[in-house]
């Protein structure tokens, strides 16, 4: 079966030897995203959803790159470090995918890799056609 990567650039993808997304025929999986701006500082420090818009507008273009879209989702995973920001943080998530709406999770845990990220979105989709569907 035919699988496709698609890469941020990102210096610890080949230090921790994984990829940003990677597409095995109709299946397509995004890693564990978080909103870090062009120099990989964190993005919208604080804001737990301005966060999670700028996760999710990195999982949109690693999608696109693969060939799909917000509506192929079927599956996210959502981290956060303070669950009393769930709200703001699935309006942001609703915006995306409030028509689509996949099987979603949010989980509280300790902390992300940078004590700056407050969310980090993991993603599934399946797409109808391409290379291997």
């Amino acid at each position: 079966m035919h699988r496709q990567t698609v890469s941020s650039g990102a210096p610890w993808e080949p230090l921790v030897g994984y990829s940003r997304a990677v597409r095995s025929g109709r299946h397509i999986h995004v890693s564990g995203t978080t909103a870090v701006d062009q120099s990989g500082h964190v993005a919208c420090p604080g804001d737990a959803e301005g966060q999670t818009r700028r996760a999710l507008e990195i999982i949109v273009h690693a999608l696109a790159e693969l060939g799909a879209s917000a509506q192929d989702v079927v599956r996210t995973r959502i981290y956060v470090t303070d669950i009393t920001q769930w709200e703001a943080i699935g309006r942001a998530h609703g915006e995306i995918f409030g028509s689509v709406r996949p099987a979603t999770s949010m989980v509280e845990v300790r902390s992300l890799i940078d004590p700056a990220m407050l969310v980090e979105i993991e993603v599934e989709a399946l797409v109808e056609s391409g290379p291997d569907a």
